[in-house]
């Protein structure tokens, strides 16, 4: 069974919802998830905010948060993730932001990389990655690790 297969199998059988907001990502999370049957019991939908106007716009991301710490950072990353969860009101809310390369984005190295994760009773927080890879291998890395985090809180 694919890690994928694994994380929407436990979703739903808990009865979890989860929602995601990615940049760097593209929506490869989503797709991902998406190839298992059953998903739409777990998964409606989630954002894919390439820029920063589009992060502001749908998932209202202050400019200050985005000015101040830039997209490739933490703080950003679990605003994307705290305000999917909440536009959409599920139980999980996943985020992707970073710098998949070639070039380096606000000073950060391609395979930099933030995962953010958004629960129920407000918590939430942030990992940082350094991935190795051509652009579509980083992103690849991400979506994994972000199933890996997914599964990891699910499982508790």
């Amino acid at each position: 069974m694919t890690i994928q297969e694994r994380v929407v199998n436990l979703l739903i059988e808990k009865d979890i919802s989860i929602t995601a907001a990615e940049s760097l990502t593209a929506g490869e999370f989503q797709s991902t998830i998406g190839q298992v049957p059953g998903v739409s019991s777990a998964f409606e939908g989630g954002f894919v905010t390439y820029s920063n106007e589009v992060k502001e716009q749908l998932l209202g991301i202050p400019k200050d948060v985005i000015d101040t710490f830039g997209v490739v950072s933490g703080e950003t990353v679990v605003w994307m993730a705290n305000q999917a969860r909440s536009i959409l009101r599920k139980d999980i809310g996943i985020s992707f932001t970073g710098a998949a390369g070639p070039d380096s984005l606000e000073g950060k190295p391609a395979g930099t990389v933030f995962i953010g994760i958004a629960l129920p009773g407000d918590k939430t927080y942030s990992r940082e990655y350094h991935f190795d890879g051509s652009r579509n291998e980083i992103r690849t890395h991400c979506v994994e690790q972000g199933l890996k985090l997914v599964l990891a809180e699910i499982e508790k």
